[in-house]
């Protein structure tokens, strides 16, 4: 347990739990590890005590999933996102679904990162290996990354959006 510092009073596991879940949402598995430290000698009164938040529906992977997706889809491709759905310790059913849903939306995605970023293609073989390597660094798929880039050297991205060459 970690010692109490002076004036300030001490938190019970279920404060601390609160506390957390206030900030944003928490998977089970990660209150598990942030109140491990806290939990002193008893592990069975933290499991009681986020079972009990479980229960009343304080403790939700499936919102947690949602918080997720809704943070940092628009700018990480599917494998960065579900590394980090991964790293929540959330369950293989939850990051099927989350999977389904980001593959539906990468390429749009992508051209979106792209295009906020860089605009224009690179005039040459670095500086599209450079903007290759950008969208690849934030978990976009090899291919998808390539035909992004494709259609930037084409064109076509910009006609499907409606945007003029002017």
């Amino acid at each position: 347990m970690i010692p109490a510092r002076p004036g300030i009073p001490q938190l019970s596991l279920k404060g601390r739990a609160l506390r957390l879940l206030a900030a944003r949402e928490h998977s089970r598995a990660e209150l598990e590890r942030k109140l491990a430290a806290h939990a002193g000698d008893d592990p069975a009164e933290l499991a009681r005590v986020l079972d009990e938040l479980a229960t009343k529906g304080f403790i939700s992977e499936a919102r947690v999933a949602e918080s997720v997706l809704n943070r940092r889809a628009a700018r990480l491709g599917t494998g960065r996102v579900l590394q980090e759905l991964r790293g929540k310790g959330l369950d293989e059913e939850l990051l099927a679904q989350a999977a389904t849903r980001l593959r539906a939306t990468e390429l749009e995605r992508a051209r979106e990162v792209w295009r906020k970023k860089f605009g224009t293609p690179a005039p040459d073989a670095a500086g599209r290996a450079r903007q290759m390597r950008f969208l690849a660094a934030r978990g976009f798929d090899t291919e998808v990354v390539r035909r992004v880039l494709r259609e930037a050297v084409n064109g076509s991205a910009d006609d499907e959006a409606g945007i003029d060459d002017a």
